[in-house]
């Protein structure tokens, strides 16, 4: 499925970002929105995707883009989705080159002037093959901080994706907060195989609560079903989903893509290559991350616990273990 939204342009961006110095003087004509796609592998409801379209989305309505998307597009579609936008006149193409990496960064090398911008494992390439990570690990750490104060049955659980770094460095800094607190605790890890899979990971968290989790860190969506379901708590990740689910999700390990975006943007719209990565944009100590949690769920000395070790992060004096292997 292939989307467009058009949005016409300001000549102060809400954001603050700056396109261009005429749209500040007098009489200046505005500079034209960039060109922007996105090509989502999985429906953009998907945690992970939903942030990158949301940002996309909102950078439109600031003026600053104009947005066209395909979502659902497979692994054998994906280098023909890119190399359609490129010839459209895309100037950037954001999206996943996970599972086309040696594909993705062909299809770049042959549209040297259009930008790229992908999540990826792998590192950047040429001057316009730009890569970033998920690197919302500081919001797990801080959660499992409170998970591990909370547990009764001094288990908990954790359902992946796919074991790939980024997952894997996630999972693994849930279950370095919860050893923090409490080294004592158990943590059984689940991956469903997929990156949208709901019911499969409803079902991998039921199996986790059967061998006696009582609190679930829900890399993918369908977790928190299983959590509420079975009456016990859950943790989110990538967006809030306490409002979805009120009395199950106590806590969120937020990630928010627009600064990277904006940053590849203003990259692009200077005439800057954007062959680097980009993942610093998305860390805490950069306003691209954070933790959102119910307060009074876990106890005060827990909260307090936590916030003080989440004032230490935003201070650079903390850093979060970066543990990219499979967790056991």
């Amino acid at each position: 499925m292939t989307k467009n939204i058009m949005i016409s342009r300001r000549s102060v961006l809400a954001t603050g970002l700056v396109l261009g110095a005429g749209a500040f003087m007098p009489g200046a004509r505005a500079q034209a929105p960039l060109k922007v796609a996105g090509i989502h592998a999985s429906p953009v409801e998907n945690a992970w995707n939903s942030r990158l379209h949301e940002a996309l989305q909102a950078a439109a309505a600031d003026g600053a883009i104009e947005y066209t998307f395909s979502e659902g597009v497979s692994g054998t579609d994906y280098p023909r989705a890119m190399r359609e936008y490129a010839e459209q006149g895309n100037k950037l193409i954001v999206g996943e080159s996970y599972a086309v990496e040696r594909e993705a960064r062909q299809v770049a090398a042959d549209y040297p002037d259009t930008a790229f911008l992908m999540g990826s494992s792998g590192e950047s390439a040429g001057d316009n093959f730009g890569v970033f990570g998920t690197w919302n690990h500081d919001g797990a750490y801080l959660a499992g901080m409170l998970a591990g104060t909370m547990t009764k049955s001094n288990i908990v659980g954790s359902v992946g994706a796919i074991p790939i770094p980024e997952v894997n460095m996630l999972i693994n800094a849930f279950a370095e907060g919860v050893k923090a607190v409490n080294p004592d605790a158990k943590h059984l890890v689940s991956f469903i195989g997929t990156f949208f899979d709901p019911p499969k990971a409803r079902e991998a968290g039921l199996a986790q609560i059967d061998a006696g989790a009582d609190i679930l860190f829900g890399e993918r969506i369908g977790t928190a079903d299983a959590a509420k379901e079975r009456g016990i708590k859950s943790v989110g990740s990538l967006l809030d989903y306490t409002p979805r689910y009120p009395e199950t999700v106590f806590a969120n390990a937020m990630w928010y893509f627009r600064p990277i975006l904006d940053a590849a943007v203003a990259d692009v719209a200077a005439g800057k290559p954007v062959g680097k990565v980009y993942t610093a944009y998305g860390l805490m100590k950069d306003g691209g991350s954070d933790i959102v949690y119910v307060k009074g769920v876990a106890s005060a000395e827990a909260e307090t616990a936590m916030e003080a070790k989440r004032a230490e992060i935003k201070a650079g004096t903390f850093e979060v273990p970066i543990m990219m292997e499979e967790p056991k």
